[in-house]
Parts: structure tokens; C-alpha cells; sequence
């Protein structure tokens, strides 16, 4: 936490005087090593007004730790309306037919039948696919937004939608009679129309990138996601104990709304925005030029420009979902110009790999809590611990593991390069993935590798968790992976960049949940681990794309280009730079 939080050496530096004016200056260059583009900005600033990643931990926490206790409890609830409507059709149809009534937070072992089952995986399927749809149109077009207009006011936007899917399902909970549960559609519609979860992560790494520096910011980027695992691993316990002496799963909800709303006032009246003003004018006006270079309408490109206010600019992006080409924003994976080649190969295979990993994270938990609960006769609690488990081992990995690794494998190598005088001080700039990252990155495939593996021959429960312990550690490469994502780009194209990532994150929404969900569904009654190897098989392949990535390759901004030409050891290596206008700009 300390590499990543304001320290008291940032601020106070604006005024200095004669007497003091030398040697605060030293201090406060001091400070400035290793910072992050954009730290002039809010020099002098006091440390709540500066940007940091520090500030989303609490909340974020706060707000996973809800999340994560309703991710069993949505499932079972799912589970439950579905079953008590499967026997009311049966009913209706067998007047004789005896059943025990469903009940919403008890363990209803009459509702773990193949049919009841196969019912759920297609509606949870639908309920995915209709999300991702709608991510996949508003989640680039946010990110892009982002870069023009700040990251706060899109997160919002982003959690606006939150709020209205989870009173939609507290009213399927509270009164099924009254509100069938297809409402439950209804909220993922305005889950996903406003960014769902895709737009939310990629704003939030977009945040982070912004107000850290390259060499910090996978551990930074890690801290986030260590937030998310811990309301994985405590929160489903929380709940599962909660449900289990209530036998009520509508408190869970209620807990889930009240953090969505402190989240959104916390967001709006503490943290800091991380892109100054001065930067989001540059983006704007920027962004306005690509337009008028690329032929759009006067209209168009007027209102790229800063005078714009935010709402007209919401206004032109549901227009823009209306009208543009949906795949628009993947123009910034396929730069043009000399020396692309391996920009591009490492921008394509970066993306696979981060869509088949996000894709796996975001459809697999629900089969998996499925499958454990058939295979082994597991009930609510049972499943709780299990994702609680597998979740605090994430949690060690990210938050112990990777910065130890960034410690001693590029902090004091780095530091120790400074005093030798082999490496410049100053503002880092992105440079691309280093070895380090890629490394990483590998290891975490391999461990995915192994654990998923092992789901395919496991017929204990014990063996079972053992291999989900193993495929744990591969959360550090969630973290790794984005962290070298944005270190590809300009620190002034990173919302675009991540926003192009978060459009392969909302398509494999709609393909993972349609791809596993109907393989569990079609294997369930003969061998339901059929899903486990396919999964086996698209990390395996992933892992063997990692070994194709090319350390040091970045895009150019206009700040490089104007610099003079290093002769650097660190540039003669890098080979495929290219300067910003020479790519295709996207959005």
C-alpha cells in the first residue's frame, strides 16, 4: 500500500521559498523519480485532492464484499424460482403430482434434478448473453469517454445501472407471485446498457493506470483485484452463514443496494478525479482532430470539442451505440504504419488471452457451484466455503505473492540501475511489458493448466478443492494482464485501449456463458465434466500464445516523438515503436 498511496514528499512543493526553495526542490525532484505522467498536474495539491488507487480500495472492498456473499445466494434464488415454476407447470398439467414446495433460501433438494437444472443454465445463459450484448455496444464508447471527460462521471453512469438490477431482483425475491422471475431480464438489460461490470473494471484500471507508475502498477492493479477476491472469499461465507440461520436470502440484496448507493455517494464527494483538466481538454481536442481527419461530420467533430458539456456528450454516445459500427473500437488493436507487426501481434495476443481468461472467470463460477452442488450433494454453505476458499488463496497470491515478486525483481533491480546511473530519473512513461510481466503472466496460465486438469479427474470433494487451489494462483495473471495492456499505449489513450479490451470482455459474455452453460446442460446427465476439458484446452492454448509476446514493444505518443532519439540499451532492443498518428485512431 505504500508504493501506491500519496506520500507526504508529494505535497506542498508549489510554494517554495528562497530559503527553503533549494532544498525542497531537491526533495520534491526526488519524489518526482519514478512518478507517474500526469503527477505535475496536482503538485502542491494536499493529499486528498491527488489521485490514488488507495482511495477505491475501501469502497471497492466494501462494495466486493456484497457482491461476492450474493453471488451464491443469486444463483440459489435463480434456482429456486425456476424450480417452484417448473413444478407449478407440472402441476397444472399432473394434478395428482405430489412435490415439497420450493423455498427460497432453504436447501431444496427437490430442485436438483437434470430438468430443473438445465432450466437454470439456459436462463442464467440469457440473462449473461443479453448483458454482454448491450456491455459490448456502451463499454468502449464509455472507456473512450472516460479519456475526454474524466473516469468519475462514467463510473457513475456505470453504477447507476447496478442499482436498478438489484431492486429488480429484491422485488423477484420478495413478491415471485406478484413479479415472475423474467423480470430478473429486465435488470440485466440495465445492468448491461449502462456498462455492467465490464465497463466498471476497465474505468477502474483505467484510474489506476492513470495515477501509478508502469513499474508499480501491476501490484497496484493487483490491490484492486485482491479487493474483489476478498469479498469472494468472505463474502459468500458471511452470506452462507447469514442464510443458513435466517433461511431468508432477501437480506443478502438489501446489503447489496445500500453498497451500491454508498459506493456512488463515496465516489461522487471523495475520490479525486485522476485525469486534470488540462489533460482531458488535451484528450478532447485530440480526439476532435481524429474525427475531422477521418471525414466525420462538422457536428461531429464539434462536439468532440471541450466546449461541449458532459450531457450532450452522453447524448452522442446513444446516439453513436445507435448508429456506429459496433467493432470500431478493435481498429486500435490493428496498428498501421513501419514496425507494426509486433505492436500488433502483441496487442491480438494480449486480447485473446485476457478474453479467454475474463471469459472463463465471469461464466465457469456459476457452472462449477452447479456442478459441486450435484456432483457432491453440496448445499448453500457448503458452496459458500468452497468459493470463499479458492478466493482468499487469490487474495495471498495478489496481495502478498506479486509484490514480492515486484520487489525483488524489478523495484531494487531498478533502484540499484538509478545509482549506477544506467537508467534515467524522472516521470515513468509506458514502455510497454517487461520480461517480468510476461513471466508472470505464463506462470499463472500454466497453474490455470494444471488445477482445470485436474476438475476433469476429480471424483472427491477433497481432490476437488485441491485443484482449485492450484488454479487460484492464476489470479495474478487478471492482474498482470491488464497492467501490461496499458502500459502498450499512451498514458492519453489508455481509456480507449482498455475500452477496446472491455468489448472482447462483454463478447465473451455472451460466447463463454452460451458455449459452457449449453455444454453443461447437454453433458450433465452423462459426463458433466466435459466443460472442465475445453476449458483445459483454451488455457492450454492460451499459454502457448504467451510464449509469442515480445517484451519492451509500445505505441509512441507525440511526447516521444518530439524527445531526441535515445541510444539507450533499453531503445536499441525495442524495435517496434511506433508514433502515435502513424495508427489507426479508433474512436
Amino acid at each position: 500500500m505504500a508504493d501506491i498511496l500519496p506520500s507526504d514528499a508529494d505535497t506542498g512543493f508549489a510554494n517554495t521559498t528562497e530559503a527553503t526553495g533549494l532544498l525542497e526542490s531537491n526533495v520534491h525532484a526526488r519524489t518526482r523519480d519514478n512518478g507517474w505522467a500526469g503527477d505535475d498536474d496536482f503538485a502542491g495539491l494536499p493529499w486528498w485532492k491527488r489521485p490514488s488507487v488507495g482511495f477505491l480500495l475501501a469502497p471497492y472492498a466494501l462494495f466486493t464484499l456484497a457482491f461476492g456473499g450474493s453471488i451464491v445466494p443469486r444463483l440459489n434464488l435463480i434456482i429456486d424460482l425456476v424450480c417452484k415454476h417448473y413444478f407449478a407447470d407440472r402441476s397444472a398439467t399432473d394434478p395428482g403430482l405430489t412435490f415439497t414446495p420450493a423455498v427460497a433460501g432453504a436447501n431444496n433438494r427437490q430442485c436438483f434434478i437434470p430438468e430443473v437444472q438445465k432450466s437454470v443454465a439456459t436462463f442464467t445463459l440469457v440473462l449473461n448473453v443479453l448483458t454482454g450484448i448491450l456491455s459490448s455496444l456502451t463499454a468502449p464508447k464509455l472507456g473512450s469517454l472516460s479519456d475526454r471527460y474524466g473516469r468519475k462521471r462514467i463510473i457513475l453512469v456505470c453504477a447507476v445501472g447496478g442499482i436498478l438490477n438489484e431492486i429488480i431482483t429484491i422485488l423477484a425475491a420478495k413478491y415471485p407471485e406478484t413479479v415472475p422471475y423474467q423480470w430478473l431480464l429486465l435488470g440485466s438489460f440495465f445492468d448491461g446498457l449502462t456498462g455492467s461490470f465490464t465497463a466498471g473494471s476497465v474505468l477502474s484500471h483505467a484510474y489506476t493506470s492513470d495515477c501509478t507508475p508502469p513499474s508499480k502498477r501491476s501490484v497496484a492493479i493487483g490491490y484492486l483485484h485482491s479487493c474483489l477476491f476478498t469479498g469472494l472469499a468472505f463474502g459468500p461465507l458471511i452470506a452462507g452463514y447469514l442464510v443458513e440461520s435466517t433461511g431468508s436470502l432477501l437480506s443478502i440484496f438489501y446489503i447489496l443496494l445500500g453498497c451500491h448507493v454508498f459506493f456512488v455517494i463515496f465516489m461522487a464527494l471523495v475520490i479525486p478525479e485522476s485525469l486534470s483538466p488540462k489533460k482531458q481538454l488535451v484528450a478532447r481536442e485530440k480526439h476532435a482532430r481524429q474525427q475531422e481527419a477521418l471525414g466525420s461530420a462538422p457536428d461531429c467533430a464539434g462536439l468532440a470539442a471541450s466546449r461541449v458539456p458532459f450531457a450532450g456528450q452522453i447524448n452522442h454516445l446513444v446516439h453513436s451505440v445507435r448508429t456506429a459500427n459496433p467493432l470500431a473500437p478493435l481498429d486500435i488493436l490493428f496498428p498501421t504504419g513501419p514496425g507494426s507487426a509486433q505492436l500488433r501481434r502483441n496487442f491480438l495476443l494480449l486480447a485473446f488471452i485476457d478474453m479467454v481468461t475474463l471469459g472463463a472467470a465471469m461464466s465457469a463460477g456459476t457452472v462449477i457451484v452447479m456442478y459441486v452442488e450435484y456432483m457432491f450433494e453440496w448445499g448453500n454453505l457448503e458452496s459458500s466455503r468452497f468459493v470463499s476458499l479458492t478466493s482468499m488463496v487469490r487474495v495471498v497470491a495478489l496481495s502478498c505473492v506479486l509484490p514480492l515478486i515486484n520487489y525483488f525483481f524489478r523495484k531494487r533491480p531498478a533502484a540499484r540501475r538509478r545509482r549506477e546511473g544506467l537508467t534515467p530519473t524522472g516521470a515513468e512513461r509506458n514502455r510497454g511489458a517487461d520480461e517480468l510481466d510476461i513471466w508472470i503472466l505464463r506462470v499463472a496460465l500454466f497453474s490455470d493448466v494444471v488445477g482445470i486438469g485436474g476438475y476433469v479427474f476429480a471424483r472427491s470433494s477433497a481432490v476437488f478443492v485441491a485443484c482449485a487451489v492450484v488454479t487460484a494462483f492464476g489470479g495474478l495473471g487478471s492482474a498482470t494482464i491488464q497492467s501490461a495492456v496499458s502500459k502498450h499505449v499512451p498514458p492519453e489513450r489508455v481509456g480507449q485501449m482498455l475500452g477496446a479490451i472491455g468489448l472482447l470482455h462483454s463478447l465473451a459474455r455472451i460466447i463463454a456463458p452460451i458455449v459452457l452453460n449449453q455444454l453443461y446442460a447437454a453433458t450433465v446427465e452423462t459426463f458433466p465434466q466435459a466443460f472442465f476439458v475445453l476449458l483445459a484446452v483454451l488455457f492450454a492454448v492460451t499459454l502457448v500464445a504467451s510464449f509469442f509476446l515480445k517484451p519492451h514493444v509500445y505505441m509512441k505518443s507525440e511526447e516521444d516523438e518530439a524527445a531526441p532519439r535515445s541510444s539507450s540499451s533499453e531503445d536499441r532492443v525495442r524495435g517496434d515503436v511506433l508514433q502515435d498518428e502513424e495508427l489507426l485512431p479508433g474512436l
